[in-house]
């Protein structure tokens, strides 16, 4: 979506809103970590974030990375910044294909200062001169499916004065910008001054006023010396009586000073606040707090899975509960579909998935750290089933904070059946996702609520899980004789099938839904037998890639991992009977009837 429709909505609608900026980590890790700090500050509910561009176009690659993650993934409407520093034309365009691509839709539009190492700013040869430019070159090559703001800057361009930059503000409108966010700045009055100037020379566009927290003195002086920001003399008397070198004191008169300055602007009309974070979350989040903008409950899940913000996904209201712990490859696997489920599965089908890309491994390599990081988490040696074991049940202990089916740590519904999963693979069942029975729990709840309020949630227990042939050929006959409600699925790496679901029919099954009020009965999470197929491959894939080529292939780590993979079965497992039914019974059962 939008942004601009966004805003206009929350302007017609009185509504205050707030957007964060962050910047590209110049490390793997440091991108791993800003994941994490999205996903909480995404809590906070902001209208939109934004992803900055480096000094000539320097994390370009990381811009739009982080900016499609967090658009797909963690489901906020994102814009990322684009420069005309050190960029050619065709590279914008390559540029600003991918971001197309990848569901990015909302660019912000800049000339960009000098590259690192120089003073002043230089045309690139076959680039753009001005911001305005590259404006009216998004506009003419795709018309009207980019949102595009640009930057104002209410004391000034540091290389520029007032006058010049309003008009040079006014071509950027003209050109095609749908709104404004300004520069850091701490006089809030000469602001609602530059506004005034806005509108009087006929830009009639959102202006957004850039607000930056103070975190410590010292960055902040480096931050505010370079963008050559007007201090007020106020503002200098108070910090000249703090203790400069005590973050924490700084931290507090910065909250404090931003706080009173939201709400000057907040009174005067203004509407939208935008953050510059630094990538740091406590300030921004006290200045909420201060405001009392902060949401006072958690924002509800729309959705069991995180919905994209993503325009091309609008209509997707179902997935396979595969890819739950997953859900990078899913997207790349599902990300050029021209149409997505949006009723049943099987109903609504796509014509098929992608191949999983160098990109998704690369990813993954990325997330889970190098060699040394995984053998550290997952083991140096093992000698045994039981060592594996040892491995799934430190997850779910959470002595580990991943595995290589999960992306992160356990969810708070696994927490659930924490107990039974821990049995489970402690008695050789190697559980990769899961989820407990559910009938009718409040859309409100905390461990497993989704969806509008007033509404009640429901889920059919599931496990997935290698399993040897041996114990799989207990649980078939201990599932004829027991347990009439249970359907399940098995293959082996090479293709080898056991099933007690009928061969001639499509298996789709609902293992989640809701019901809401005025609305039909969702169904968002589902087992479905041909994607099974599809994750049958990914899973084992992943089991080869990233755990079993750790080691040696005279280790007997590697003998124990490649056994699990060249003759297991890889289970999924469904429990229909969501009131009185218990999974876990069953597989107690077969390890009573194994022994």
């Amino acid at each position: 979506m939008k942004i601009i429709d966004k805003i206009n909505q929350c302007i017609e609608e009185n509504k205050t809103f707030y957007s964060f900026e962050y910047f590209p980590p110049k490390t793997d890790a440091g991108v791993e970590n800003l994941y994490q700090r999205l996903q909480r500050m995404a809590k906070f509910a902001p209208l939109f974030i934004d992803i900055t561009w480096g000094a000539g176009g320097s994390t370009a690659g990381k811009t739009i990375e982080i900016g499609a993650t967090a658009q797909n993934m963690i489901g906020v409407e994102t814009q990322i910044h684009m420069t005309c520093t050190n960029m050619k034309i065709d590279e914008l365009d390559k540029a600003i294909q991918t971001a197309k691509d990848l569901g990015i839709s909302n660019i912000l539009a800049l000339r960009g200062d000098p590259p690192l190492g120089t003073q002043e700013w230089e045309k690139t040869e076959g680039g753009f001169t001005h911001a305005k430019d590259l404006v009216k070159h998004i506009r003419n090559k795709h018309g009207d499916y980019f949102g595009i703001s640009c930057a104002g800057y209410s004391e000034g361009h540091p290389d520029g004065d007032y006058e010049k930059d309003l008009h040079y503000l006014k071509e950027k409108y003209d050109a095609g910008a749908d709104f404004v966010v300004t520069q850091l700045f701490y006089d809030w009055q000469q602001f609602l001054k530059f506004v005034k100037d806005a509108r009087d020379i006929g830009i009639k566009c959102p202006i957004i006023p850039g607000i930056m927290p103070i975190n410590n003195h010292s960055s902040w002086q480096r931050m505010t010396s370079f963008c050559k920001t007007r201090i007020p003399e106020e503002m200098k008397e108070e910090m000249s009586k703090l203790n400069l070198e005590d973050d924490n004191e700084v931290k507090a008169y910065g909250i404090k000073l931003c706080i009173t300055m939201c709400r000057a602007l907040l009174n005067n009309g203004i509407r939208g606040l935008h953050f510059y974070t630094l990538n740091l979350e406590k300030s921004t989040e006290s200045i909420l707090e201060g405001l009392e903008l902060c949401p006072k409950e958690s924002v509800p899940r729309s959705l069991p899975w995180v919905k994209p913000a993503n325009a091309k996904r609008l209509t997707e209201e179902v997935r396979p509960i595969f890819w739950s712990n997953r859900v990078k490859s899913y997207i790349d696997r599902t990300q050029h579909w021209d149409e997505f489920p949006n009723g049943r599965w099987s109903d609504s089908r796509s014509p098929a998935f992608g191949e999983l890309g160098e990109e998704i491994a690369y990813f993954y390599r990325r997330k889970f750290g190098d060699k040394e990081n995984q053998i550290t988490a997952w083991g140096k040696e093992h000698d045994s089933i039981e060592s594996i074991s040892n491995v799934f049940v430190n997850f779910i202990e959470g002595k580990i904070s991943f595995l290589p089916w999960n992306e992160q740590h356990t969810s708070p519904e696994t927490n659930i059946i924490k107990d039974e999963l821990i049995f489970l693979n402690k008695n050789g069942f190697l559980t990769t996702n899961s989820q407990p029975k559910v009938n009718g729990c409040p859309s409100s709840d905390k461990n497993v609520g989704w969806g509008p309020k007033n509404g009640y949630v429901y889920q059919k227990a599931y496990v997935e899980c290698f399993i040897s042939p041996a114990q799989l050929d207990v649980l078939e006959k201990v599932v004829a004789e027991k347990y009439p409600m249970i359907t399940y699925q098995a293959l082996t790496k090479d293709g080898r099938a056991k099933s007690n679901i009928k061969e001639d029919s499509t298996y789709v099954n609902a293992v989640t839904w809701g019901a809401f009020p005025g609305q039909q009965i969702l169904q968002p999470t589902v087992v479905d037998s041909n994607a099974f197929l599809v994750w049958k491959d990914e899973a084992f894939h992943i089991l080869d890639s990233h755990w079993l080529s750790l080691y040696d292939e005279n280790s007997n780590a590697h003998k124990v991992l490649k056994s699990i993979s060249d003759e297991w079965y890889l289970l999924n497992i469904v429990d229909n009977d969501y009131i009185h039914g218990d999974i876990f019974a069953l597989f107690k059962d077969v390890v009573e009837r194994k022994q």
